[in-house]
């Protein structure tokens, strides 16, 4: 037994916690969670907890159905009491089999595997995702419009009684509790949308802190009478929720993504990654926007013609500064610092399985520096103004703009397939045809109201 697993131990019996929570997570980025006795954590942490791998999506074939999940002790935290008296703690798993092989399943080692690959081309990964989402009035209720937000403010908007800005502090004194640091936190542009964000560190951890910020957030949500949803375009009227994520590679110390003599501050390396996003971007997109409702978000509104609203969401493969709507913005920020040099990826939504979006923008970013992909000029605000004919000349191409297309893109992508494994590559195109399928049969209000009184 390690120190660390002596630590978790320990702190059981000297805080006398009673119930620990082992979390690990399902294919779709689902957080399950299992809950043992103090007792059992001894023979948790060395040989894992049994459960029905068939029962949980994703992970085995009926005749496949035992796992393991196998408690990481490095995740070890005491949740905050809830007045209760009776303390409970939490760890993340990684799941296996009986034979003690990573189940194929597991998104958390689709990541880890993929932090090898860039471990041993001599990088660290680092990400630092900006997490939106809204707060409602109340739970939503089946058949029923979504719930009115809690407020009508908008972006940095503080008013008196501001209700967005005390949630936002119980979530954040939670999360700091449970060891989670935050950098910013503040109201978005649209009625009852937030944004947290989180502090840099390791892939990995990033991952586990988005799903634990999750929970976190709509518990909260519950205990003060309102409803949190991270569902990506809640409001047909207004803006979705993304989860731009800034990330950079390190070689020890050293930030890979700076040079200073470059005009853009930009290293050799972090150009061929940008380049492996833009040229893989539509390939993952299924991942990261996995939702039918995800691509509601990304079709911009400035496609309806002259005076239409310009929303900050990604629908081409193209890099800028300045410009919000492209796919990768690099920040000018504190330009002088080596360590600040990053890229911020804009596609994904915050319901996204953090885990498989993160292995993914990885392997495209690294399969661009291995290929010595070239990088395209910057794009500006003009490329909206430009035709699809132009668009194609200049090498910037669009996105899935739907879920459908964002499928058929994905089948054919060996760098998606290598990523995620045959297993799980095939497993997650079956759920999102089925959901695909399932969303064409619906009837929709809209054709109701369109379609019934004219027809």
């Amino acid at each position: 037994m390690d120190k660390q697993q002596e630590f978790v131990l320990r702190t059981l019996e000297e805080r006398d916690i009673r119930f620990v929570r082992l979390w690990f997570t399902d294919v779709l980025g689902v957080l399950k969670s299992v809950e043992i006795a103090p007792a059992e954590a001894e023979g948790a942490l060395l040989e894992g907890i049994g459960f029905d791998g068939s029962a949980i999506e994703g992970f085995a074939r009926l005749h496949e159905a035992d796992m393991l999940a196998r408690p990481d002790p490095s995740t070890f935290q005491v949740l905050p009491g809830r007045g209760e008296g009776m303390l409970t703690a939490r760890m993340f798993c990684d799941v296996v089999t009986p034979d003690g092989l990573p189940a194929v399943a597991d998104s958390r080692w689709v990541l880890r595997r993929s932090l090898a690959a860039a471990a041993e081309a001599g990088f660290t990964f680092y990400t630092h995702p900006e997490i939106e989402f809204f707060l409602l009035k109340e739970p939503p209720r089946r058949g029923q419009p979504a719930p009115q937000p809690v407020d009508e403010s908008g972006y940095f908007d503080v008013t008196p009684n501001d209700i967005s800005h005390d949630f936002r502090q119980q979530v954040i004194g939670t999360l700091e509790r449970l060891g989670i640091s935050v950098e910013f936190s503040h109201h978005e542009v649209a009625p009852g949308q937030q944004e947290i964000d989180l502090r840099y560190a390791d892939a990995l951890t990033i991952a586990d802190n988005v799903m634990t910020l999750r929970q976190v957030v709509k518990e909260v949500a519950l205990r003060q009478g309102s409803y949190a949803t991270f569902m990506p375009k809640p409001f047909t009227e207004h803006a979705g929720s993304g989860m731009h994520t800034h990330m950079s590679l390190f070689e020890g110390d050293r930030n890979a993504f700076y040079d200073p003599t470059d005009e853009h501050r930009l290293s050799k390396v972090a150009k061929a990654f940008i380049a492996g996003l833009l040229a893989h971007a539509p390939e993952i997109t299924a991942v990261t926007n996995q939702w039918v409702n995800s691509y509601k978000r990304l079709i911009s509104d400035s496609a309806e013609g002259e005076g239409a609203e310009l929303l900050e969401a990604p629908a081409y493969a193209c890099w800028g500064h300045n410009i919000r709507s492209a796919l990768v913005r690099v920040p000018l920020y504190k330009r002088s610092k080596a360590n600040t040099a990053r890229v911020e990826f804009r596609l994904p939504d915050s319901a996204c399985n953090p885990y498989l979006t993160f292995a993914l923008m990885l392997a495209a970013g690294l399969r661009g520096i291995q290929g010595g992909y070239e990088l395209p000029p910057p794009a500006g605000d003009e490329i909206w103004s430009l035709t699809d004919a132009q668009r194609r000349e200049r090498g910037i191409r669009a996105l899935p703009s739907s879920l459908s297309e964002a499928i058929a893109v994905m089948e054919t992508s060996s760098l998606v397939q290598e990523t995620l494994g045959d297993e799980l590559f095939g497993f997650f195109l079956r759920s999102k045809r089925a959901e695909w399928a399932s969303y064409r049969r619906q009837v929709s209000q809209f054709e109701i109201n369109r379609y019934l009184p004219l027809l």
